[in-house]
């Protein structure tokens, strides 16, 4: 036995700022649908998303059916089962979660954190209301639904049953109404079954060849049906501890199958796209009942049994309809299945109804800006999205995807990576963290950047700081400053999801932004924003060291090497004023570069001439041009990017100088 608290938060590890940029309401999934619900009395179809987001769907209302998206989860929704009558929902995710939702009224009621790795599988003793959960962990673990339905801010302990000895990721879970019964399938190649009462194993059952994906257990826990990824069905008796029959109608790996309570035929769906009925009394008659257009993840029958909702890697749920009559199967001629025998073809080749989805982005380009992303969805859409507004800013169409990298990429500037983008979810999500691609090591122009309207006409070119400002906006209302407010953030959309989570690991809180300044929310802010967010500490400006040498063709002497140090963005302008003043001793104006101080021996720093403005009426780069393997740079050209475009080497960078006449 174990107790634990669904709030609660793990030991504090390394933790990561996430975002995910998306309409303000998701009527559609954005990526596949793992599994699916039906509410009978109400007549709703609940769908669990790999956009992280469950939805409703009213099944009356077929021309309008979205009702409702339950979001909270921040990764794939594996599972869900309706508990309670449908009154409450239970929902298994990658994100580690368990969560326990009102499912009349669409809110999470309590998070079950338990589980240290994806979970994949849920099971529901209707009889008894317990469930039971498992995944990658290898665990499995046994809820009372009514304890978990009672819990509350104020007491939120929950104790829990444990079974374990699976020695593989757990792919699939079945558990009789009565709850004296519960089998676990996993990449282990085997059954195991046990006594959820006791917690105790009752045997072991062999013979697939590879992961067992679904499962089904008749009402009294007597037999028991297994689909897997070695592409067959086996009917198992319980009580003889043995295969009786194998079923062979797919070509591929089998990845759902449905039942009824009856236990006298079973639907079958998986990777092969189709969906098979096959009568358990006489296996070798099957019958086709549709194809998809991609891999079935899940499959649920109407009360009524003449019509199946199906789920699949693609977004769109379809109806279509059964050939059953009296609880026996049909074939294409409506006559019963067991006229004939092999494999039938039903009637039906086209879906009653659909619910449809919406596209999923699957692939992108980070521009050389760092700010901007480029995307390719399912739809053959391409998009440009903004990072630092977490919005998208133009839809391009069904265009060439490489054709626009290659177009918007041609403007050669670069920029530090500051953020990991994820397209996981089908949605385009952007992780910023202080180890991998530092958030705060992005400093560009504020000109450059677009901030340009916020300076004062005699400021000089300042710097804004990409992941300082993001942040800022993100947690702007629960009032984090990450830097002197010398620049006004950018505006991020009110509904944008945010994430704090481990990194590479479970998520710790999830909220939108606009929810910052919540009581309730502010405080569990203060304990989940990681300190490197609140430090307010930026990193100095990174140095380039280079040297500057007169070009051959000048007919300038070549002097003693210098080695100069300046920040990475220096502009090549603000390097030729320092040419014209300290290497030329020719004059420049008033307001151009200050004179270089001395960083060593044989090193100057040009941080000083950084800070000044030409005169426009003399320019530097009118007087001396400077080069860099023989390449003429544009004097708006950035030191880190020529050294990164151009220079092309580890070593110290040698630019090349020559005066103008």
């Amino acid at each position: 036995m174990s107790t634990h608290k669904p709030g609660g938060q793990p030991g504090r590890k390394r933790v990561q700022v996430s975002f995910v940029i998306r309409d303000e309401v998701e009527k559609c999934h954005r990526s596949g649908v793992n599994s699916l619900q039906l509410d009978p009395h109400q007549q709703r179809l609940f769908s669990a998303g790999r956009d992280s987001i469950i939805r409703i769907w009213d099944t009356k209302k077929l021309q309008d059916p979205y009702v409702q998206s339950m979001e909270h989860h921040t990764d794939w929704v594996n599972d869900i089962v309706l508990c309670c009558g449908g009154k409450n929902l239970i929902s298994a995710s990658s994100d580690t979660t368990v969560k326990v939702w009102n499912a009349h009224k669409g809110f999470c009621m309590s998070t079950l954190r338990t589980h240290k790795d994806y979970v994949k599988a849920l099971a529901y003793a209707k009889d008894k209301e317990q469930v039971a959960s498992a995944g990658f962990d290898r665990a499995i673990f046994l809820w009372d639904v009514n304890t978990l339905t009672a819990l509350t801010a104020s007491n939120n302990t929950v104790t829990t049953s444990s079974l374990t000895g699976n020695k593989d990721s757990i792919y699939s879970l079945a558990m009789n109404s009565s709850g004296t019964v519960l089998v676990s399938g996993s990449t282990e190649k085997i059954l195991r079954v046990w006594d959820p009462r006791s917690c105790g194993k009752l045997m072991k059952l062999k013979g697939h060849t590879d992961n067992i994906k679904a499962l089904v257990l008749s009402r009294d826990g007597t037999q028991c049906l297994s689909g897997s990824s070695d592409g067959t069905i086996k009917l198992w008796s319980i009580g003889q501890q043995q295969c009786v029959a194998t079923i062979n109608c797919h070509t591929d790996g089998v990845w759902a199958l449905q039942a009824p309570d009856s236990f006298n035929y079973v639907i079958s769906g998986g990777r092969d796209r189709r969906v098979y009925a096959t009568d358990l009394k006489q296996t070798e008659r099957s019958v086709l009942v549709c194809e998809e257009e991609l891999s079935v993840l899940k499959v649920v029958t109407t009360p009524d049994q003449q019509s199946m909702w199906v789920a699949t890697a693609d977004s769109t749920i379809r109806n279509w309809k059964l050939p059953v009559k009296d609880g026996k199967l049909l074939d294409e001629d409506g006559e019963e299945a067991d006229k004939g025998s092999g494999q039938r073809r039903a009637k039906f080749s086209e879906p009653e109804h659909e619910i449809k989805g919406g596209p999923a982005i699957i692939e992108y380009h980070v521009l050389n800006d760092k700010r901007h992303v480029l995307t390719k969805d399912t739809e053959g859409c391409v998009c440009l999205y903004d990072v630092l507004r977490a919005k998208q800013v133009s839809m391009l169409g069904r265009t060439d995807f490489n054709n626009e990298v290659t177009e918007r990429s041609k403007k050669r500037v670069y920029v530090p990576n500051w953020f990991n983008v994820d397209l996981k979810t089908g949605m385009l999500t952007i992780h910023l963290c202080q180890e991998e691609n530092d958030c705060f090591s992005a400093w560009v122009s504020a000109r450059e950047a677009g901030f340009s309207q916020f300076e004062s006409p005699d400021s000089v070119d300042q710097k804004v700081n990409y992941g300082s400002l993001l942040l800022q906006a993100l947690l702007e209302h629960w009032g984090v400053r990450t830097e002197k407010r010398t620049w006004r953030a950018p505006m991020v959309p009110p509904h944008t999801p945010l994430i704090f989570s481990e990194v590479g690991g479970r998520t710790l809180y999830r909220l939108l932004v606009k929810d910052a300044g919540g009581e309730t929310e502010g405080l569990l802010l203060n304990e989940t924003v990681p300190q490197w967010v609140v430090d307010k500490n930026l990193p100095k400006f990174i140095k380039i060291p280079f040297f500057l040498q007169p070009h051959p063709s000048s007919g300038i002497k070549s002097v003693k090497k210098e080695r100069l140090i300046a920040n990475d963005f220096i502009q090549i302008r603000k390097v030729a004023e320092h040419v014209l003043e300290k290497v030329l001793n020719a004059e420049v104006p008033a307001s151009g570069a200050a004179s270089a101080a001395q960083n060593g021996p044989n090193s100057s720093d040009l941080g000083a001439a950084a800070a000044s403005h030409s005169d426009p009426s003399t320019p530097p780069e009118a007087r001396v041009e400077l080069l860099c393997n023989d390449q003429l740079l544009d004097p708006n050209m950035d030191l880190r990017t020529v050294k990164y475009y151009i220079w092309k080497s580890s070593s110290d960078l040698v630019l090349h100088y020559r005066p103008l006449k």
